[in-house]
């Protein structure tokens, strides 16, 4: 029987463990690797702006940021290419020639459903595996035995994302503390159970005994007072990768891009989370840093043109960000496709040029020395598929 506290209990349950997650592993190397997820489809074109393209103002002229130069607006990576305004640390890491952004980049999936596409993401293959892309690599590093690789991995994390299972060991654990929950996701809870004879009540006692406004019961909140976890545990990812005896693989999710209704605030808001959160691991790893790469992928891009609610539907192609001291940057890599007439995938996509799996076999074969053998059981079926050379300071 559903009772108020049995509701309210479940209710705790779902908030309180937030929207990031981070998991570590072992690994036969010196050479630190993150992988950050954006789950929920980053808006690349909005991340790293095209506006020297003619055609991006007819599609999305409410979306843009003010031109470089002016108050608050774009941060100008070169004279295409803008970051968005609230990505100040990356643009010093750019300017630091620690930032090489991956423009037009997509999966060999060609799907717009985030489930589909994020297991896509993380398994390397548009074919459903139990073991992640990233777990494969660890167990590919050289100097790895079969036997090492069963006890190579520590993971810490709310939970253990696909990327990161397979036979390397992964275990999981959350932060002490309670994490900050989102205002955004109250007001949604409290929207769906409004009408509830049952469960309505009992969501509205339980805000009104944890000190929340009548707003945010209401369903009115305004999200953009929302908190994440991510600078925290990109900072406790800094560290323990920092530690002479600590993992050296990485792996950190957040979500929050799924940005249909009003794309401006939702999507300022979770690229300063990124923003704080990457300056934090960068501070955390100290002189490790310069041992680091750091990929963010995203499962799919948006679409081109704004919709009828001041945001994005799902998309194709997206924007790639390699990272770290490690990092060849200073530099935006891409075979630009153009958004005018008949240069848009199925007429309403950004279109993709660049595999992302050509993205990660660079750095994994650059920054890890894994061998072009290893790169095909790390990503299977990808025998035509080539890294991209340069990714990685010699």
């Amino acid at each position: 029987m559903l009772t108020r506290r049995s509701a309210l209990l479940g209710l705790t349950t779902a908030v309180t463990l937030g929207r990031v997650s981070l998991a570590v592993a072992a690994a036969a190397t010196e050479q630190r690797l993150v992988v950050v997820l954006l789950r929920g489809a980053l808006d690349g074109m909005a991340a790293v702006v095209p506006y020297g393209d003619p055609a991006l103002g007819e599609l999305r002229g409410a979306l843009l940021p003010p031109a470089a130069g002016q108050p608050n607006g774009l941060l100008d990576l070169g004279g295409f290419y803008g970051l968005h305004p609230e990505l100040t640390g990356l643009h010093a890491m750019y300017r630091a020639n620690e930032l090489l952004p991956v423009h037009a980049v997509a999966g060999p999936y060609r799907v717009r459903s985030h489930f589909e596409g994020q297991d896509y993401l993380e398994s390397g293959t548009d074919h459903r595996l139990t073991s992640g892309w990233l777990n494969r690599a660890v167990q590919a590093l050289p100097g790895t035995t079969a036997a090492r690789a069963k006890d190579a991995a520590l993971s810490i994390g709310v939970e253990v994302p696909l990327l990161l299972r397979g036979a390397a060991r992964v275990g999981s654990w959350a932060p002490p503390g309670r994490v900050t929950v989102p205002p955004a996701l109250y007001t949604q809870i409290a929207k769906l159970t409004r009408t509830d004879p049952v469960i309505g009540p009992a969501v509205r006692e339980g805000l009104q005994g944890r000190g929340f406004s009548s707003a945010i019961m209401a369903g009115d909140a305004d999200p953009g007072r929302d908190r994440y976890a991510f600078p925290a545990l990109a900072k406790a990812a800094g560290e323990l990768l920092h530690a002479a005896d600590g993992p050296r693989v990485a792996a950190l999710e957040l979500v929050g891009w799924d940005t249909h209704v009003a794309q401006t605030p939702r999507l300022t808001y979770v690229l300063r989370q990124l923003d704080a959160g990457l300056v934090a691991l960068k501070a955390a790893l100290g002189p490790a840093w310069q041992r680091t790469a750091v990929m963010v992928m995203t499962e799919f891009g948006r679409t081109a043109r704004i919709n009828g609610t001041m945001g994005t539907d799902h998309g194709t192609a997206s924007v790639a960000l390699v990272l770290g001291g490690a990092v060849a940057g200073g530099r935006v890599l891409a075979d630009w496709p153009g958004l005018g007439a008949g240069k848009l995938f199925e007429d309403r996509d950004l279109a993709p040029t660049t595999d992302l799996r050509a993205v990660v076999k660079g750095v994994l074969a650059q920054h890890l020395g894994l061998a072009e053998a290893s790169l095909r059981q790390v990503f299977p079926g990808s025998g035509g598929v080539t890294g991209i050379p340069g990714l990685i300071r010699a």
